[in-house]
């Protein structure tokens, strides 16, 4: 929950410099912090004693503005804290970003509040306000940042500086509790911090998606004309008028009875969490009825029975066979968004989404991750059965179509208990075993021998649940292939309260619900497992649920173009041309045990490394000389 990124930086004013200075103090006004860290830590390696430290600790607010928090600390240890003057605010005023990144904002308080009731520059001045209000949004007091960000505004003297400053203000607001900014402007006094808090609120729990945010937001702009938030309201691309396009009663096909009534249930209260959450946010009522699919008499008859009642959205059915038996027998008269994708071949209907949670979807973005992290060469390792050759098709197809290449794979049986044959068939050490007895008998004596995996792969992609990975993972390590990265899937996550810690250096795709939710459903997770206990497990389920109430409108909504991309709890979902609303994984791995949240490829600083309690590295081996045909690849 940083507020860090995007600050605008003012001129260096009493600093001096030159022109590379004042093309990083452009980069930073235009919002390029890497870029700007980037000119200054290069000028810094030019210099020696104080102005290499003033550029060096430049570089480190840069960098802080950009959230590349590793190199901001890795330079930041190289400066000595100054004893006094400019130089010492600097240092001061990145050692409370540094405490902020760390979650610290007592400690970065402590820093702030001492140098705002000193006389500063007015470069410093302004940078200690905005870290103190970053520090009371950490401390979730955001009436209090709100007041520092208005008083900040002060002493900016043009108009895009005043932008950026709101701009940074709504950038603070948008990350907080939803309820927290609620209790805030029920207490404040001004109401222009009021009106900031309640905006906030609604951007808070709706991500700035979907029908309540749209229609809250509008009604608030047409409310307060004159509030200073009009100044960043273009940025939001609102509508002029509150959208009536949305389906005022939604029917929710689900089982809700029989041997899949937990699966059907999560889903119903995902769904239910999203519509209370936007409810407020809707000029017309709107009403949920909730069918259950094994007792209507299955899928077409449910869907019968909801347009008979006047729905005018339907979600469900969640079953494969009830979706089918939903597309062959009925027209689409009302639009349906399935739960589950119709199997390959069958057409769908004019009028039938289908949204699923599909393993192929993760087995995809791994290929994506893989590439995005510089591996391009693979090796895989999946169960021999239906579920593992589904992965491993979607797999290769994306991989090879993005320029990776699959150079080998191999099955393993599921259940069994030792996978040797098969990780040294896909490892190649059966070869070098072979090698090794040929030369043997050759000399005619005992040599010390010391197999050699395949050197080519530089990653390994494994199908398999989390029994069968924590062996796969543990027996890899003993075969000679503990360095390779590997990629999986959500089911190598369980969350079945058993210790994780051979799965440790694995990395996979799951749904933010899961791994890192957003900050408008941030509660959420945590809620739902108090009131719903047993369906802890399930969690990603409650992310279908939600997220396909949000999707109601965005199929339902007239457009021209391909459907918005949506930030949703099980992922980011878009359209395809097929119908079918595919998704965007998060991704994790585990450490110590534990499933860490790794950052977006877009983000400084790569994936987290392996920090397994007692791992050690395999060295890189010579390459073997046998090669990899197709030869020995499995049929």
């Amino acid at each position: 929950m940083l507020c860090l990124s995007a600050c605008e930086t003012t001129g260096m004013g009493g600093w001096g410099g030159g022109s590379g200075e004042g093309r990083a103090e452009r980069l930073a006004r235009n919002g390029q912090h890497a870029d700007a860290a980037g000119v200054y830590i290069g000028l810094a390696t030019n210099q020696v004693g104080v102005e290499r430290d003033r550029l060096t600790l430049l570089a480190v607010e840069q960098w802080l503005d950009a959230g590349d928090v590793t190199r901001a600390r890795s330079a930041f240890r190289s400066v000595t804290r100054p004893g006094s003057g400019t130089l010492r605010w600097l240092w001061n005023t990145n050692s409370a970003g540094l405490y902020l990144y760390d979650g610290e904002p007592e400690a970065a308080l402590g820093i702030l509040e001492a140098m705002s009731l000193q006389s500063l520059p007015r470069r410093d001045r302004l940078r200690v306000e905005a870290l103190r209000a970053d520090t009371w949004i950490q401390k979730r007091d955001p009436a209090r940042a709100v007041e520092l960000m208005t008083q900040r505004e002060t002493w900016l003297d043009d108009r895009r500086s005043i932008e950026q400053n709101r701009w940074r203000l709504w950038q603070g607001l948008v990350v907080s509790d939803p309820q927290v900014l609620r209790a805030s402007a029920e207490l404040t006094l001004s109401p222009e911090v009021r009106e900031w808090l309640t905006l906030g609120s609604l951007a808070a729990s709706t991500g700035q998606q979907g029908i309540g945010w749209v229609n809250g937001a509008v009604r608030w702009r047409d409310a307060n004309p004159g509030h200073p938030a009009m100044l960043i309201f273009d940025r939001f691309s609102l509508p002029a008028m509150p959208s009536l396009d949305y389906p005022r009663q939604i029917a929710l096909l689900l089982p809700l009875s029989g041997r899949t009534a937990a699966a059907g249930s999560a889903i119903q209260n995902g769904f239910m969490g999203a519509y209370f959450s936007a409810l407020a946010g809707l000029d017309e009522p709107q009403s949920v009825r909730v069918y259950d699919v094994n007792a209507e008499g299955g899928a077409a008859a449910a869907y019968s029975s909801a347009v008979e009642d006047g729905a005018e959205f339907v979600i469900g059915p969640l079953l494969r066979n009830s979706v089918t038996e939903l597309a062959n027998e009925i027209l689409v008269p009302v639009p349906v968004l399935t739960l589950n994708y119709l199997p390959d071949g069958v057409l769908a209907p004019p009028g039938l989404y289908q949204f699923a949670l599909a393993p192929e979807d993760e087995a995809r973005s791994a290929a994506e991750r893989a590439l995005g992290d510089g591996h391009s060469r693979a090796v895989a390792l999946v169960p021999n059965n239906a579920w593992g050759r589904r992965l491993l098709t979607s797999f290769t197809t994306e991989f090879e179509a993005l320029g990776g290449t699959l150079l080998d794979y191999r099955t393993y049986t599921p259940g069994v208990q030792d996978f040797s044959n098969s990780i040294e068939d896909l490892m190649a050490l059966s070869g070098s075993v072979r090698r090794y007895q040929r030369l043997r008998a050759n000399i005619g004596g005992p040599l010390q021998f010391d197999p050699r995996r395949r050197q080519d792969s530089e990653f390994i992609f494994l199908a398999a649940d989390a029994p069968a990975g924590r062996l796969l993972k543990s027996q890899l390590k003993f075969h000679y292939s503990g360095d390779l990265p590997v990629y999986s899937t959500s089911s190598i996550h369980a969350m079945d309260g058993r210790p994780n810690t051979d799965l440790n250096g694995i990395m996979f795709a799951d749904t933010p619900w899961i791994i890192a939710p957003q900050p408008w459903i941030a509660q959420l997770p945590s809620v739902f497992d108090e009131y719903w206990p047993e369906e802890r497990r399930l969690g990603r389920l409650h992310a279908m649920g939600y997220d396909a109430y949000q999707l109601i409108a965005a199929l339902s909504a007239p457009r021209i173009g391909p459907m918005a991309e949506i930030d949703g709890a099980s992922g980011k979902l878009y359209l395809d041309g097929d119908g079918r609303v595919r998704r965007k994984l998060a991704w994790a791995q585990f450490q110590r045990g534990e499933a860490v949240a790794l950052p977006e490829l877009d983000m400084p600083g790569g994936p987290i490394p392996d920090l397994s309690d007692g791992a050690t590295q395999q060295p890189p081996r010579s390459a073997d000389d046998e090669s990899w045909s197709d030869e020995t690849r499995e049929r």
